[in-house]
């Protein structure tokens, strides 16, 4: 199956440039991710500075920002120019490089993971046929920047956060991969636009309206166990134990101030984001959608999974770490096994 042009390619056409130039391939690689990078860092703001705000105090009910500007809008700059002007605390005895390294770490790979990730027809940095594998390998690597905050800080509160981190995360990112092993066993293929394209094809007709075979409804168990490890992957509620305000401060982020503390909380949601981007392309049909153009489907998806964390996290009580450690290797482990060996009697059965 042909894959779509990737956005770098596009660009290089309207200029009229052969892509086949490294330098040109690096330069409207450059191009779009710029494009990219300014869009999702343009939507992280809004959503998560002032959505935030807004949509919990819905669920709360109460009022939330609404001082600064129109709705308190002006929330946003306003935000961003305390936080950045603040004076960058460095406390004794941390451990540098690593503690400067840690923010990094955690809001690069959360970025890079977008690299393969279709928005719509065309609006991909790169197809490779090995995209799945490579947006669940550069998410994982936010783990590490985890435990390197956590443990550079020099800092009980952060350690007990960094330690809790790498062991939600390991818990929760094998049946988080093997629910998506699944979702490749029914596309045959980790090429992330291949996955969107299996998806466009009609599953049942009710009606006389045609119902996609999206792979949420192919195998919901399968999307309800994605949902639920995505849950524990970007640390919304029941799984929120890394930070736990009231039991260890801030967790791995509490010795963080300033620009620091900005990509802490930037690549923390990121990460939501890339997690709904994962869904929608995976289980939602990526950008397909009627009427609308692809690429607003893909971030209504998208935005309806950060709302559906939003919910979580207002709704829902913290687990303790013995009962999250309990629930992902003896539940959802045992639940991605069984998904996955079911999916492929089902595939093996229905193509034999």
């Amino acid at each position: 199956m042909q894959s779509a042009t990737p956005f770098p390619e596009i660009i290089a056409d309207l200029l009229g440039l052969d892509i086949n130039e490294t330098w040109v391939i690096i330069v409207t690689s450059i191009a779009a991710a710029g494009v990219i990078a300014t869009v999702l860092l343009s939507m992280t703001a809004v959503l998560g500075i002032w959505g935030k705000r807004k949509i919990t105090a819905a669920f709360t009910d109460r009022i939330a920002v609404n001082r600064h500007g129109p709705y308190g809008l002006l929330i946003i700059p306003a935000d961003a120019v305390r936080l950045l002007s603040k004076e960058l605390i460095v406390p004794e005895g941390v451990d540098r490089p690593a503690w400067d390294l840690a923010p990094l770490v955690i809001a690069s790979s959360a970025l890079l993971g977008f690299a393969v990730i279709p928005f719509s027809d065309g609006l991909q940095l790169a197809d490779p046929e090995t995209g799945l594998a490579f947006v669940f390998a550069v998410a994982s690597i936010a783990s590490g920047g985890l435990l390197m905050a956590g443990y550079a800080s020099n800092n009980k509160f952060s350690f007990l956060g960094g330690l809790r981190a790498v062991a939600q995360n390991l818990a929760y990112e094998i049946p988080l991969v093997l629910t998506g092993a699944s979702v490749v066993i029914f596309a045959g293929s980790l090429q992330m636009s291949t996955i969107v394209e299996m998806q466009r094809q009609t599953l049942v007709t009710l009606g006389g309206v045609p119902i996609p075979s999206w792979y949420a409804f192919v195998n919901p168990f399968a999307f309800v166990l994605f949902l639920i490890a995505n849950l524990a992957e970007v640390g919304r509620n029941p799984f929120d134990i890394p930070e736990a305000p009231t039991e260890i401060v801030a967790g791995y982020q509490t010795e963080y101030s300033s620009v620091y503390f900005v990509l802490i909380y930037l690549g923390e949601f990121i990460h939501i984001f890339l997690g709904g981007a994962i869904i929608a392309t995976i289980f939602l049909g990526g950008a397909s959608g009627p009427v609308l153009p692809g690429v607003v489907w893909f971030f209504i998806k998208m935005i309806s999974v950060y709302l559906f964390t939003q919910w979580c996290r207002s709704a829902i009580p913290r687990l303790r770490i013995d009962q999250l450690i309990q629930v992902g290797w003896k539940g959802m482990l045992v639940l991605s096994f069984a998904n996955l060996i079911l999916t492929a009697v089902i595939v093996g059965v229905v193509n034999a």
